[in-house]
């Protein structure tokens, strides 16, 4: 019988092992025999879940030839087939993973250093792209190399297939599908081509440009422009290489790699205009604006690396994790639900996890957290497939599809589920050896003349518990191990015995045998006979399981920060009532009077105002103003502030990266800031399109933005785009001196004429995002804000601009403004400045706290600006400043804040005052506003209210309360032996002007 079992075993093995050639490379000569066997093999009696869709029930699945040859509940065997009985496992179709570099060589990115210099062009030799960051040429399949080691980390988690690709870069080529198998490369390419992969870095490019954000999607959006010129004209004027593969790489499916949410919203605005279908590789924190990716119908391939518990024991640590990391932290694991629930396609990835081994421990917690089974199962083969258009291989066990599968112990998705096979083309990859069954219930153990109770029962993870129960009622303990198809035990009959009996052997349905030794050392026959079920008590506490419920979880805030709210604010008619309203308008300071809010507007001013239905708010001895308006702002803006690589940067825009998750939105709320410009830095000329936004605290970047708000685009004169602080090695990009900069202006202007003339003559003409926005500025469709400082190039500029025929809009700092305050005047330009900043290096050492008022005084429209995310907040008290240095009028001085910037936007048909039908963007002051004792105690936005100063209070507790919970879950599972994480807290960045921080590496 022994003999028997064995010849089985190791037949079985040989067949299941690798070394098999059936449909091998023919156009490859054979070393010896030719090993004919056409991998005929029938999998009977198995649960088969033939696609997440259909389950079969004791079905069996034949392959042959690496294909699926039938599967179902009553199918005929062929006689010369290999069967394997698999009562009570289950099969799956292999999995697939969209976003892996597998097979590809490693790409080595080093930290950017300022102090290397600028590399202004690519140094890829050849006909390529001119940016070193964008590579579609590049193709996969090409340098793919089988690499069994890093394919056998992914099989053990039950992955027959991946689509690789290179991970570095803006445009990273096409990615190649491939099999986990050890075949050749050769075998292993299921497709050459699968998907185009773009992303928001530039990676291991050492090219300054783009060193921001906007950089980087100003690009993608000039090569889609490019990559159109080429196909229609350009192609007979140049060959480009990299245009050429990126034309042809539109065919291909499009993944779009992102850091987070705000990113994969920027991806899908790229998709819209030029008409695109991006799948997003997301971040995990796409729940965050759920709502936003389900009206776009998004679809995501998914990580599942969720953050480990933080380690918050040491108070200090606690005091600087961050809501939102704690909050995600709890959140995240839920992620793949919220998807699923929303009706969203999604594939789910091993990227980005630490330990690739985490991942089905990660998956069963997204499971936990209300991810159905079958929507895990969806995600990780017939999406997947569908989205690499590989539906008619992968995705599932139909006829004709390749023997990519997995034979699993239970359902996968029980936590002590084992994957014992994963074969890959119809070849078998042994992860963990097929056990015999071992029927649960009492054994009759024989050795030589003793005989012993045997109970066997809790087959957790593959391993029998054994243990030996006497006439005493004394149960011994038996360990147990497998080795290969042996099962091999031990145990002592006393504590006295020097050594235990070993015994291995094969075990069979009804009774099991084999060899073993006594502890005597005496080689002995032995062999087990089932007599009968488990007591009953035994079998209930094995049955017994305990089932986790879903845990429970805070809500999800907007924004996913402090202060975030769980529902928008909504609008509503508003009656405040007997306030002192600063109108800003002809009719002055009005006391006790009523100010109606309708419908998002100012609807009426004047007193004894009654409205049925409004929400009534008591102002006597307050002030009531409109919002204050900071023409010059850095806050709300992500990953740069500058592209000052190029001496020009206009095709840039802070509109592309407006992040509405900066608690600075809801700190100058609080300072009765309604609405900002927010401006490019001043690293070079002419610089990046601005972004003119509403402090609309929670709505996404898209609806922050100042609807029919005029286009600015930010110049600079100064130290700063001459680059007079950047080091030694900063003397390559024009301009180095302040001539130099006149001659930027006068050629940039020249050649934008030019290129209009040429658009609106020849259609062949290739479109230049630099020079349209530069066009636009002498057309007067667009409106310069300028940084500046010395009177000189003030005057430069506007000469410049006189030339050209336009006016320049506004000198923004304008610290010697009050030199050419005159020449401004007859110029018609506006200055925006600080209210007594000087000192702070050589260039301002000429500025007064005076500046202000004696532009002002002549003729100028005058603002106050921040460019400080601190002193936005206090605007109010440096508009008071005015009063104080120059005697300016109060009420003058207020509009310093809020008419003269709006009319400087251009938008004071809107806001900027107390006026009928104007925006109802409205402040409720506990004092003059002007006083350094005034408070915004409610700040209002198209009537909506979104800061409250008593309501404040109530959110600060309900913070610290939240806080409080999530760190005391945080102990909790430190406790109960959870991983953990150090803290790492995230201090917000306040960019200025002349931050040059490369961005765009990582």
């Amino acid at each position: 019988m022994i003999k028997h079992l064995l010849s089985k075993t190791f037949f079985f093995l040989f067949l299941l092992s690798p070394i098999c050639f059936i449909h091998a490379q023919q156009t490859f000569p054979q070393n010896g025999v030719y090993d004919q066997r056409d991998g005929l093999y029938a999998f009977t009696n198995a649960t088969i879940y033939v696609s997440y869709q259909q389950k079969l029930e004791e079905a069996s699945l034949l392959i042959k030839k690496g294909k699926v040859l039938a599967v179902g509940q009553q199918i005929d065997i062929p006689k010369d087939a290999v069967v394997l009985d698999l009562k009570g496992k289950v099969i799956y179709p292999s999995f697939i993973d969209l976003y892996t570099n597998y097979g590809l060589p490693k790409v080595e990115i080093k930290p950017f250093s300022w102090a290397e210099g600028p590399q202004t062009l690519s140094k890829k030799k050849g006909a390529y792209s001119w940016n070193q960051s964008l590579n579609p040429e590049y193709s996969a399949h090409e340098h793919f190399t089988v690499d069994d080691k890093s394919a056998g980390e992914l099989r053990k988690l039950g992955f027959g297939s991946v689509m690789s690709h290179l991970m570095d870069g803006i445009s990273r080529g096409s990615g190649t599908v491939v099999a986990l198998g050890k075949d050749k490369e050769h075998l292993s390419l299921l497709k050459m081509r699968g998907a185009h992969y773009l992303s928001f870095r530039k990676g291991s490019s050492k090219q300054s440009y783009p060193s921001s954000l906007m950089g980087a999607i100003a690009l993608l959006r000039q090569t889609y422009y490019d990559g159109l010129w080429y196909s229609q004209h350009g192609y007979k004027e140049e060959r480009n290489i990299s245009l050429e593969a990126w034309n042809e790489a539109k065919e291909l499916p499009q993944i779009f790699a992102v850091r987070n949410r705000l990113e994969a919203l920027r991806a899908l605005r790229i998709a819209q205009e030029f008409q695109l279908n991006y799948i997003i590789k997301g971040s995990g924190d796409e729940y965050q604006r759920l709502e936003e990716f389900q009206k776009a119908n998004t679809t995501f391939i998914l990580p599942i690396n969720f953050p480990a518990t933080y380690d918050v024991e040491d108070p200090y640590d606690a005091s600087t994790v961050t809501l939102a990391q704690l909050k995600h932290w709890e959140l995240a694991p839920s992620n793949p639900a919220r998807l699923a629930k929303a009706g969203l396609d999604f594939t789910l990835t091993t990227d980005g996890l630490k330990k690739k081994s985490d991942f089905w421990k990660n998956l069963r917690k997204a499971v936990q957290h209300g991810l159905t089974e079958s929507d895990a199962l969806k995600a990780l083969t017939h999406t997947p497939a569908k989205l690499s258009n590989m539906l008619d291989q992968l995705g599932s066990l139909e006829k004709g599809k390749l023997a990519n599968f997995i034979i699993c112990s239970k359902s996968i998705f029980e936590k002590d589920s084992k994957i014992h096979h994963n074969w890959i083309q119809g070849k078998a990859h042994i992860i963990k050896p097929l056990k015999s069954p071992l029927p649960e219930g009492i054994y009759q153990l024989s050795i030589q003349d003793d005989n012993y109770s045997l109970h066997l029962s809790n087959q957790k993870s593959g391993q029998p518990k054994l243990h030996i129960q006497l006439n005493d009622s004394t149960a011994i303990k038996v360990k147990s191990s497998w080795k290969g198809e042996f099962l091999n035990f031990s145990f002592k009959l006393d504590e006295a015995q020097e050594a235990p009996i070993r015994l291995s052997g094969i075990p069979a349905a009804e009774g099991w045998s084999g060899n073993g030794s006594l502890a005597s050392g005496q080689w002995v026959n032995w062999k087990a006979r089932r007599t009968g079920p488990l007591p009953a008590e035994e079998k209930e506490k094995k049955e017994k399981k305990e089932e986790e419920a879903t845990p429970k979880t805070g809500e999800v805030i907007y924004p996913f920060v402090a202060f975030g709210w769980t529902e928008a604010p909504k609008q509503q008619t508003v009656l405040i009532k007997n306030a002192t309203v600063w109108t800003n308008e002809a009719d002055g300071i009005l006391n006790n009077t009523d100010v109606l809010l309708e419908k998002g507007k100012i609807s009426k001013v004047g007193q004894n105002l009654n409205t049925r239905g409004a929400t009534v708010i008591d102002g006597t001895g307050k002030h009531l103003t409109c919002g204050i308006i900071d023409e010059h702002s850095h806050i709300a803006i992500s990953r740069g502030v500058n592209e000052g690589t190029q001496a020009s940067s206009a095709e840039v825009s802070i509109g592309d990266v407006v992040d509405s998750e900066d608690i600075d939105i809801y700190r100058q709320l609080a300072g009765g800031v309604t609405t900002s410009q927010l401006l490019h830095g001043s690293a070079n000329p002419i610089g990046g399109q601005s972004a003119i936004i509403k402090l609309r605290w929670g709505y996404t970047p898209e609806q922050m933005k100042f609807e029919g708000a005029a286009p600015f685009i930010k110049f600079a004169l100064g130290e700063n785009v001459k680059q007079s602080n950047w080091g030694d090695r900063y003397n390559k990009r024009f301009p180095q001196t302040r001539m130099g900069v006149e001659q930027v202006f006068e050629d940039y202007f020249t050649r934008a004429k030019e290129y209009g003339e040429k658009i609106r003559s020849d259609r062949k003409t290739r479109r230049d995002l630099d020079l349209e926005a530069v066009l636009e500025i002498v057309e007067g469709k667009r409106f310069i804000s300028c940084h500046s400082y010395q009177q000189g190039e003030i005057n430069m500029l506007m000469k410049v601009a006189e030339r050209h025929g336009f006016t320049v809009n506004t000198f923004t700092h304008i610290l010697e403004g009050y030199k050419v305050a005159d020449k401004m005047a007859k110029h018609g330009a506006g200055g925006s400045t600080f209210s007594d900043w000087w000192a702070y290096k050589y260039e301002v050492i000429d500025a007064i706290p005076y500046n202000a008022a004696i532009m002002h005084n002549q003729g100028v429209l005058t603002a106050i600006n921040s460019d400080d995310a601190e002193m936005a907040r206090r605007l109010n008290q440096e508009a008071a400043k005015a009063v104080m240095y120059g005697d300016v009028p109060e009420e003058d001085a207020w509009k310093f804040v809020t008419l003269n910037p709006a009319k400087l936007l251009h938008i004071d048909d809107q806001v900027g005052s107390i006026k009928v039908g104007k925006d109802a963007d409205v402040v409720i002051w506990s004092d003059n506003p002007l006083s350094i004792y005034a408070k915004a105690e409610m700040t209002f936005i198209d009537g909506i209210k979104f800061f409250d100063r008593e309501e404040d209070v109530k959110m600060q507790a309900e913070v610290l309360k939240e806080r409080t919970r999530l760190i005391n879950k945080s102990l909790a599972d430190k406790k109960s032996g959870k991983a953990t994480q150090s803290v790492k807290g995230r201090k917000p960045h306040h960019y200025h002007c002349d931050d040059i921080h490369d961005e765009m590496a990582h």
